[in-house]
């Protein structure tokens, strides 16, 4: 590859900050366990740290298309599909679904202890799920293994009381949907999306995958709105700074190359200004240059920066990847001023992203 401008350095936040995220080993082994993990990444030494294994999954197998959020020192991991991941020609392994999963688990960070919380009243994978004033709010996704369709309905969790508590339904059914809380409001935006007509019956329309459902927590009720994401492929993420929302692509292209921003007055996005990159590649002499294919990317707030973690296979490696920490100061406007990025590190292995990651301020 080519030689690229080298970019500044990361300057860690004041504040303490861990970014916690959910992986596991993209190639199956018959020597060794394949289950889920969690992995902190700490911005102030640029470094990753495992937290340990998710209790109560059996060897050999894995969860997929659950939610894990972040509540005061708490992480919770919520719902999803268990699967159990065998060894296939390729090399990449099969997935064969058992079950869809209603439990809740969480991990307090000041403890390091696990411990079950109440279970969700509707099982669930693959769902929109946010934290509004210390409440966890999930919505959407699939409910069965034998239908590809998603749901409607939508649920609270108090962490005082570790209880749920239904909420109305959304007037659509959508999964692969993404939460995220603005202006004091639950967002559940895009995701395959149907509605039902006067008769009953359920049809699907591109103006509901490009649509979102919007809880007023204080009416109790959701309101729809048409056109918020304007592409009929899910987003991947969609995150608030600064009261401001951000994206920087879909669950099929997660770096378009730029970020997004969403204008709410105009109901559009738009592209931020010095965000533009074509990879995140850095230098001729970075071990990143050796980097083949992009096989998972985060993005987390902290503060006013954007952060997006990510991890690389290296060629001619079948054990080996890069993981890369680059950061986006929203509040600059030059390219030159606003990336920049904390030094690739080698890993052995190769991990797949199973959950988006959550922050946690630790001071």
């Amino acid at each position: 590859m080519g030689s690229l401008p080298s970019l500044p350095l990361l300057t860690p936040p004041s504040a303490e900050y861990r970014m916690y995220s959910a992986f596991c080993a993209r190639t199956p082994s018959s020597h060794a366990k394949v289950c889920n993990w969690i992995e902190s990444y700490n911005p102030s030494d640029n470094s990753w740290n495992c937290v340990g294994p998710i209790p109560g999954i059996p060897e050999k197998h894995v969860l997929k298309g659950f939610a894990m959020v972040a509540v005061g020192d708490s992480i919770y991991i919520i719902a999803g599909r268990l699967c159990y991941k065998e060894e296939a020609e390729d090399g990449r392994g099969k997935e064969v679904d058992l079950a869809v999963l209603p439990s809740v688990l969480k991990y307090s960070v000041s403890t390091q202890k696990w411990s079950q919380c109440a279970p969700l009243g509707t099982p669930r994978f693959d769902f929109a799920c946010t934290v509004c004033d210390n409440k966890i709010y999930v919505a959407g996704g699939q409910c069965s293994l034998a239908c590809g369709r998603g749901v409607s309905s939508a649920e609270m969790y108090d962490p005082a009381i570790d209880g749920w508590t239904p909420l109305p339904d959304m007037s659509t059914l959508r999964y692969k949907c993404v939460g995220v809380t603005w202006q004091g409001k639950i967002y559940v935006v895009g995701g395959f999306a149907e509605r039902g007509d006067s008769d009953g019956r359920t049809v699907t329309f591109a103006m509901e995958r490009s649509s979102a459902e919007v809880f007023d927590i204080w009416r109790g009720e959701w309101d729809l709105m048409v056109r918020m994401w304007r592409l009929d492929v899910p987003p991947n993420q969609i995150v608030a700074v600064n009261n401001k929302l951000y994206s920087s692509g879909d669950c099929l292209n997660t770096w378009k190359g730029h970020i997004e921003s969403y204008d709410g007055k105009l109901n559009i996005w738009n592209s931020v200004d010095g965000s533009h990159r074509r990879n995140f590649f850095s230098s001729s002499s970075d071990p990143m240059n050796d980097a083949t294919q992009r096989i998972y990317l985060t993005m987390a707030p902290v503060g006013t920066q954007l952060y997006f973690l990510a991890g690389y296979s290296l060629e001619g490696e079948t054990h080996k990847s890069v993981s890369v920490v680059h950061a986006f100061e929203t509040s600059s406007r030059r390219e030159e001023e606003a990336w920049t990025r904390m030094e690739p590190l080698e890993e052995e292995g190769e991990k797949e992203l199973c959950s988006h990651c959550c922050v946690i301020q630790l001071s």
